[in-house]
């Protein structure tokens, strides 16, 4: 059986994929996915060589046959996105709902396929690595993210790995639904601040509802003791186990501008020491 990890936060900035790259590097030994396709960076740090590359057509395009156009302009008028100019669509406005082509009377508008994306099988010096990239402005983000997991987990049999480690985006939204839905273990990343305390809070509903075992990393712990304190209170009072505490260290910031993970940039560091140890007690997790 390939279990799935997700490594995940409530807001942007809370060092989730730090410690996606930092929990890949410990291991060396399962397929790691970076799921957060709006904005993936976790490739920044692993620096993968890509060995495949496929077109994600996540949306439609109109079309018109200029031919067979009269320019009537039912399009134009029924179009909300003022995308249809006949005889031409414009792309860039166009949001793909297909109503031109339904009120066109020539039936001179099809919907054609267009990239909106691309999805990455790649190569890492800790091992396979599925990621993609959503183009700006595209939407069908839950879609692609859903390809991801579904390209990792084909690279994990082809490769006998029975572990996926995914790096996910922030928030609640359509792309984390897809990243959590049917995991294992989700890892929630915080950070001692009332806007970290309050998403936190949100997504650990959202994995609840999807009955997801959880746990919670507060990073940066040091910097509001206060707001620390109120996190694992909730945690403990709503039985959430606490992964651990991160303090914050400017060697974290030094690692990232090296292009490195902690556990190789500083290997016998007390933070690389506790992440090593947060990484045993997810894998037991897992397999109990």
């Amino acid at each position: 059986m390939i279990s799935e990890v997700a490594v995940i936060s409530g807001k942007g900035g809370t060092g989730k994929t730090t410690i996606s790259a930092a929990f890949a590097a410990i291991s060396g030994n399962l397929v790691i996915s970076d799921c957060d396709v709006d904005a993936p960076d976790l490739h920044i740090l692993l620096q993968p060589k890509t060995q495949k590359t496929l077109n994600f057509q996540g949306t439609k395009i109109a079309s018109i046959d200029q031919d067979r156009c009269t320019e009537c302009g039912l399009c134009a008028e029924k179009c909300r996105f003022d995308a249809a100019r006949p005889p031409e669509i414009d792309q860039i406005m166009c949001e793909g709902c297909g109503v031109c082509a339904f009120v066109c009377p020539e039936k001179a508008i099809e919907m054609i396929d267009r990239v909106s994306g691309y999805l990455y099988e790649s190569e890492t010096r800790f091992g396979p690595m599925s990621h993609a990239r959503l183009l700006p402005g595209e939407g069908n983000s839950g879609k692609l993210v859903t390809e991801v997991r579904k390209q990792s987990q084909k690279m994990a049999g082809a490769n006998g790995k029975d572990l996926i480690l995914i790096d996910g985006s922030p928030g609640i939204g359509c792309p984390v639904i897809a990243t959590v839905t049917g995991i294992q273990l989700g890892v929630v990343v915080t950070e001692p601040t009332m806007s970290g305390f309050h998403d936190m809070k949100r997504v650990l509903e959202l994995l609840h509802r999807f009955r997801v075992k959880t746990m919670v990393i507060i990073n940066k712990f040091d910097l509001n003791v206060e707001n620390t304190e109120l996190i694992e209170q909730y945690c403990e009072e709503n039985d959430v186990e606490l992964l651990g505490r991160i303090p914050f260290d400017s060697v974290t910031t030094k690692s990232m501008v090296a292009a490195k993970t902690l556990p190789e940039f500083v290997p016998d560091h007390e933070l690389t020491a506790s992440l090593r140890e947060m990484w045993s007690r997810v894998t037991t997790a897992v397999s109990d």
